[in-house]
């Protein structure tokens, strides 16, 4: 079978499963872009910076000329790759696979396989309880049920992404589970005791002092001033609890201030990446994410699971059920709840859930899991074993 998958920029979470996929799949990835350092640091990060680990190696791959522009991910004209019909029609591929319809690029690869015959897999992670004003959700509960029928096939990531497609209809026998991952063995082989150590040794942080880990863009929408306020909570409970903040961003200086006001050690080590960030998960107790319902996954939950640590995280994250619904791994929160975070936090605290029983449940979310659902989706659009109705 010959896939080619067309997405939007290198992503370093994409690079796993890519890979996983390329060992028993002749599979060309297609970018649309590439993002400069400064388009990092204008995406939320904070700082200009290049990814430290290679994600572009194992596994086929070419940039397409972009003529947007101005050029970028942020806006539906900022990927214009014109060159993506020759591409599938030289390429003579079975199948092709774009992980979103949210470009212009997108759609000309899915008009261009459209001409030519060849089935659609798409792989996104939209959910419902992202905000949408009412007109918005009105005019999509007419457009989205024939729209996404184009799609030969749909891949999940997670529970609510299912309810998303199940919502506009679509066919429940051309869903396939692929399910969000990162790369488990990389952030498990390397949040060792001794990175645990050397990190808190750097911070001044004692070894038997619990820690909450924010880990992600300091965005008013992920609300880590929430983990501070519950923070502040449990320590006038008697915990000397710290609080670590891996990332920056917009939020940082009013963090601070919020900090020192309620008398929580908060120690800011700004952008981290790829490679250290599995000395903060190894030196964290527990990761928290407050986010209200932009978060449409939230991966540095897995990352934390990978290295063994429990997780907190809102509602509204949509990673939640699959993750952290049933209790095991962690604990759900309400969006906005201080309260309930501190609760959350002391119960973590108090009683984590064993390391044996966290491996458990990200192993089904992993680069394997997620490229076998690939595999499975092509193969049956490919025997027409998916109806097209």
């Amino acid at each position: 079978m010959r896939l080619a998958v067309l997405t939007s920029h290198p992503i370093q979470y994409n690079a796993p499963w890519f890979r996983e996929l390329a060992r028993s799949t002749d599979m060309t990835v297609y970018f649309a872009h590439k993002a400069t350092p400064q388009q990092q640091a204008a995406a939320g990060f904070g700082t200009a910076f290049e990814w430290d680990v290679d994600i572009l190696t194992g596994y086929a791959h070419e940039f397409l000329r972009n003529a947007a522009l101005d050029p970028g991910t942020h806006h539906f004209l900022g990927c214009d790759t014109p060159g993506i019909g020759a591409r599938l029609r030289e390429g003579n591929f079975d199948a092709l696979l774009v992980t979103g319809w949210n470009l212009k690029s997108y759609w000309q690869g899915i008009l261009a396989a459209k001409r030519r015959g060849v089935p659609i897999l798409v792989r996104g992670d939209s959910q419902l309880e992202t905000p949408r004003a009412a007109v918005t959700l009105a005019v999509k509960s007419i457009a989205y049920p024939p729209l996404l029928r184009l799609f030969d096939a749909a891949l999940y990531v997670g529970q609510r992404n299912l309810a998303y497609w199940r919502r506009y209809h679509y066919p429940v026998q051309r869903l396939f589970f692929s399910p969000h991952c990162v790369d488990n063995f990389y952030f498990a082989s390397r949040a060792t005791q001794h990175s645990r150590n050397t990190l808190r040794a750097r911070l001044g942080i004692a070894n038997l002092t619990p820690v909450a880990l924010f880990a992600g863009k300091l965005l008013a929408f992920k609300r880590p001033q929430d983990l501070v306020s519950a923070a502040a909570q449990v320590r006038s409970q008697g915990a000397d609890l710290n609080v670590v903040f891996a990332g920056s961003g917009e939020q940082e200086g009013q963090l601070r201030a919020q900090a020192q006001q309620l008398g929580v050690p908060a120690h800011f080590i700004g952008f981290q990446n790829q490679s250290e960030m599995p000395a903060a998960y190894a030196a964290s107790d527990v990761l928290v994410l407050p986010s209200s319902g932009e978060e449409t996954w939230g991966l540095v939950a897995n990352e934390a699971l990978a290295c063994a640590r429990p997780i907190i995280v809102t509602e509204a994250c949509g990673c939640a059920p699959d993750l952290a619904g049933d209790g095991t791994t962690g604990r759900v929160v309400p969006v906005k709840s201080p309260n309930a975070l501190s609760a959350a936090l002391q119960h973590i605290l108090g009683a984590p859930p064993a390391h044996e029983t966290i491996a458990t449940k990200i192993a089904l979310y992993s680069p394997e899991a997620a490229a076998a659902g690939v595999k499975d989706a092509a193969l049956a659009v490919l025997r027409k074993d998916a109806p097209q109705s």
